[in-house]
């Protein structure tokens, strides 16, 4: 905005109070119409925004007495934005001029010759913008916050929805998240209301900091709530119902957006991320998509072929067949019996055969295995691993 802009406005007539309004009646003013359109209380109102930057804009004038005061002869000198002819304007009264002559052009340094280095840097002074920019309160995302939860094997697997108890940092319930006591804190002078200052780098560009005095809020409390200390930031619990997706892994890190911290100004809500951890299974295990589980099989299925019943995660039981001569350890698949993907499909389940040697054997099967042991007397399972060791 201009200087020329900046006289044009009316700033009591924004505030709703005479010419000749007191200073208490300007800060009761303001402070009415500043909790009215405050962005906390309007979010999403881009108006109620625009209306506020504007109440806190004449705030920060007509609230100053010296500001109140230059601003005032200002607009006397321009006849409340139109320049005050003297002697010898004409019949007409007015003079065919350009403003930008004499706020800070050169043609108008020329012509004047009072007005000295030009108008401009006076009201530059007056409005701390250097003769342009505007008064804005920028709006702050809220902060990201990380918690954790455990789930059982089968809620990984299957999705589940847990609450969580998160506490982070939201606007103060006492003072609206406005950090003034009475809900009408001043734009930062140094800031501007940018909550950012610029520090030169000495490479030809500047860089921006956190303005030290607001601590990058663009507003500073005239009265410091009791609460958040001035801040507009307090602490605050809640509990939420979290959607966790199925397939989740252990030790996985998910994001949702927007359900984090809650914004100032209108800004947008931080991210909430969640560490999920899994428990164990007493039968199935996980390798990436698939789920696996160990299967003991008898000796004769093994070595005669036959069918096995595997059970599932929260399915039925699936048939799998043994060939004739199943080695123990052979690992077999059940397709689509895994872990969910993000694509919504389904890994496997990875059966491994494990054949099981009784302890204790009957009369009828130890006769049975003694008769199987002359039969194959004559057979070695060793002989190739002692003649693959010599040859080494």
């Amino acid at each position: 905005m201009s200087t020329k802009d900046f006289i044009e406005k009316d700033y009591y007539k924004v505030l709703g109070v005479p010419k000749d309004a007191t200073e208490a009646e300007i800060k009761k003013a303001y402070r009415k119409l500043a909790r009215e359109y405050h962005p906390d209380a309007n979010k999403g109102n881009v108006k109620a925004e625009e209306r506020f930057k504007e109440i806190s804009e004449a705030n920060d004038i007509l609230g100053d007495p010296k500001k109140r005061k230059e601003y005032d002869e200002a607009r006397a000198l321009f006849g409340n934005g139109g320049f005050r002819p003297g002697p010898g304007a004409g019949a007409g009264g007015s003079f065919n001029f350009d403003l930008g002559d004499l706020f800070g052009g050169q043609a108008g340094q020329q012509a004047g010759g009072g007005f000295g280095g030009g108008l401009g840097d006076v009201f530059g002074g007056l409005f701390n913008r250097g003769g342009a920019g505007t008064t804005r309160t920028q709006p702050r995302r809220g902060q990201d916050i990380e918690s954790e939860v455990t789930l059982s094997f089968t809620e990984a697997i299957e999705g589940a929805t847990v609450p969580l108890r998160m506490s982070s940092q939201a606007p103060c319930k006492a003072c609206s998240g406005t950090g003034d006591k009475n809900g009408t804190p001043r734009v930062c002078p140094t800031c501007v209301g940018t909550g950012q200052v610029a520090r030169g780098s000495g490479g030809g560009f500047s860089l921006t900091d956190p303005c030290p005095d607001c601590k990058g809020r663009g507003l500073i409390a005239e009265e410091p709530c009791d609460i958040c200390k001035g801040s507009g930031r307090a602490k605050s619990s809640r509990t939420m119902q979290v959607r966790i997706p199925a397939g989740v892994s252990d030790g996985q890190r998910i994001r949702l957006r927007g359900k984090g911290a809650p914004g100032e100004r209108g800004g947008a809500a931080g991210d909430l991320y969640v560490v999920v951890h899994v428990g164990t299974h007493p039968v199935f295990g996980r390798k990436d998509d698939n789920l696996t589980v160990t299967v003991p099989v008898t000796f004769t299925e093994a070595a005669l072929g036959g069918e096995v019943r595997v059970p599932t995660l929260g399915g039925p039981a699936v048939t799998l067949k043994l060939p004739p001569g199943t080695p123990n350890g052979r690992t077999m698949r059940a397709r689509g019996k895994g872990a969910v993907r993000k694509d919504g499909t389904r890994g496997d389940l990875l059966v491994t055969v494990e054949v099981s040697v009784p302890k204790d054997l009957t009369g009828k099967a130890r006769d049975a295995l003694e008769a199987y042991r002359e039969a194959t007397a004559d057979e070695d399972p060793r002989a190739e691993l002692f003649q693959a060791a010599k040859g080494a």
